[in-house]
């Protein structure tokens, strides 16, 4: 009889344990969330982002999070399939607009709880004055800041001084210099046809204190006169023979190839482009904001942010992952070297470190930067389509062709206005 006590005790104790076991893993089962970044620099962008969710794994093994680089060729087209199709991530990167965008789709959860525990414990101080505010839309904040993105043009000293040209200050002179600099098989200046090309048109318009929309959000890309005289400078540009031949069907690699190359004088690029010149890096310089016509400044810029799905099952475990990451994303600049500029301004300094072009873009183009909606002083839903859509690409190709611009502003409104019909 006392070894049957024995075994049934130890039957007993054994059913318990499992019982517990069983129990304890179902508490502390893992948190699994996908997280989805744009490649926002070379590729050691990438390994410093991954890095930095391997050490929040780390850190919290009750929840993991999945790191997944998303180009940013057809990025419009890969998220809204996403969406549509219930395979969104839980947390993204995306473009400028894109939150409020998938916001109106039905398909970002805001993030009024976590803004209002930022702002409860000081952490929202620390962002750029008016960044947070810029991501709020229909009473909602939809995404939070991380990167200001911002458009600078740049010269080849080496170039100028061959040429016998100072840097141009206004539109005038840079025309002028563009002309003198294009001999000998090389250009004045060098663009793109894709996304990063129709920044050139977007720069142009603001520069010239101008702008696609008013105050009332109303399309306004031909019938403002700053738009349109903005868009003959550039294709006067093209029209003097100053633009690189090849830039309508560049892509952006192929344009700053060229221009590291010496084969043009002038590239409108990101923030921190001339790290990636190689041995061409010294001969890169930043030219100081220009003067429109009019005596106006100005360049596009864009908040860009991390935004949470409505599709996550753990929204807590995403805010937590969001968090995180905002208050230990500084190696995507000081390792990754990304062309963005701190949203937080604790990582200027560190950002900045010694590189004075850098410091000089933060302190002289961050403060004219201009949203693509700037009248309006604000952001909606379909700006993200305008930008991602193609029809900004399609008017910067015909400008760069040769298009009359009387003749390429009609189809591009006509797009733009269907776009925001809808």
């Amino acid at each position: 009889m006392a070894v049957r006590r024995r075994t049934t005790l130890a039957f007993a104790l054994l059913a318990a344990t499992s019982v517990l076991g069983i129990s304890g893993s179902a508490s502390a089962e893992t948190v699994k969330l996908q997280f989805w970044d744009m490649i926002w620099g070379q590729p050691e962008y990438i390994k410093a982002a991954q890095k930095i969710v391997q050490d929040f794994n780390k850190e919290h093994p009750e929840i993991q999070v999945e790191y997944r680089s998303i180009p940013w060729s057809n990025w419009y087209q890969t998220f809204v399939t996403a969406v549509s199709s219930g395979s969104a991530p839980d947390i993204s990167t995306g473009a400028g607009y894109q939150a409020v965008q998938l916001y109106k789709m039905g398909a970002i959860r805001p993030l009024d709880g976590m803004i209002e525990k930022m702002k409860a414990d000081g952490d929202l101080k620390d962002f750029a004055p008016g960044t947070v505010e810029t991501l709020r839309f229909d009473n909602h904040y939809v995404s939070l800041p991380w990167g200001l993105d911002i458009r600078v043009w740049y010269y080849r000293p080496s170039l100028l001084k061959a040429a016998g040209v100072e840097p141009p200050k206004t539109w005038e002179e840079f025309r002028a210099a563009a002309k003198k600099l294009t001999a000998d098989g090389k250009y004045g200046v060098v663009a793109s046809g894709d996304t990063g090309g129709s920044h050139y048109v977007l720069s142009s318009m603001l520069n010239n204190g101008g702008g696609m929309f008013d105050a009332d959000r109303k399309l306004t890309l031909s019938s403002n006169d700053r738009n349109v005289e903005a868009l003959e400078w550039l294709s006067g540009i093209v029209a003097d023979g100053s633009m690189h031949p090849a830039s309508p069907g560049y892509s952006a690699d192929d344009r700053r190839a060229a221009f590291f190359r010496g084969e043009a004088a002038f590239v409108l690029d990101s923030p921190n482009v001339y790290k990636q010149a190689g041995a061409v890096s010294d001969d890169i310089a930043v030219l100081p904001p220009m003067e429109g016509p009019h005596g106006d400044t100005g360049t596009i810029f864009w908040v860009n942010n991390i935004m949470m799905y409505k599709q996550t099952k753990n929204p807590e475990a995403a805010e937590t992952f969001m968090r995180w990451w905002s208050q230990h994303e500084l190696p995507l600049w000081t390792e990754g070297h990304t062309g963005q500029i701190p949203a937080r301004q604790s990582f200027i300094k560190d950002a900045v470190a010694d590189d004075d072009r850098y410091k000089y873009i933060v302190d002289n183009y961050i403060p004219i930067g201009k949203t693509t909606a700037t009248a309006y002083k604000g952001i909606f839903p379909a700006l993200s389509e305008v930008e991602g859509e193609g029809v900004l690409q399609t008017l910067t190709q015909q400008i760069f062709q040769g298009v009359p611009v009387k003749d390429a502003l009609p189809q591009a409104e006509s797009r733009i206005q269907e776009i925001l019909n809808k």
